[in-house]
């Protein structure tokens, strides 16, 4: 079991991204709403805790759509769970807003997939198209040397298994 859960909240083609102020591997970069799973909570309680927590919003479902795991210089560094909820496209929420994790805004999907963009977590735009795309649940292997994202590739199909 893996220790993080991740949310991608989406409304027509934007997601609410999370710019996290607190010490963390991304802090700075906009990333998905998420954290730590506790103890005795599922991936999914804890993705829809979370949700609340970091950003008030009560979500009636949230869809699972696979794992990303990752690496440092050939070490195993763990994974979380990724999940995505789609909210309507008239579902207010104004943004940016300040929380105590840091700012949450919507960006435009084109926003966070453009290759020039350094603002993002940088596996964010390697797995995210799939996840919004398609329908099979996979998991994401991410590959780093020295903190530095070398790749990301898809271990295996988990849909079916």
């Amino acid at each position: 079991m893996f220790e993080y859960t991740i949310c991608f909240i989406k409304r027509g083609n934007q997601i609410l991204l999370l710019n996290r102020e607190k010490t963390s591997g991304w802090m700075g970069s906009w990333n998905g709403v998420g954290g730590k799973i506790e103890k005795g909570e599922t991936p999914y309680n804890s993705i829809i805790r979370e949700v609340v927590e970091e950003t008030g919003i009560k979500l009636l479902e949230a869809e699972y759509k696979g794992d990303v795991t990752w690496e440092n210089n050939g070490k195993d560094f763990g994974g979380m769970y990724v999940f995505l909820a789609v909210v309507p496209t008239n579902f207010e929420y104004k943004t940016p807003k300040k929380v105590e994790e840091g700012i949450l805004d919507w960006k435009n999907i084109e926003w966070i997939l453009h290759p020039k963009n350094t603002g993002i977590a940088l596996n964010i735009p390697k797995f995210l198209p799939k996840i919004l795309e398609n329908d099979e649940i996979y998991e994401h292997r991410c590959y780093f040397e020295n903190d530095h994202l070398k790749k990301v590739e898809i271990v295996r199909e988990i849909k079916g298994e």
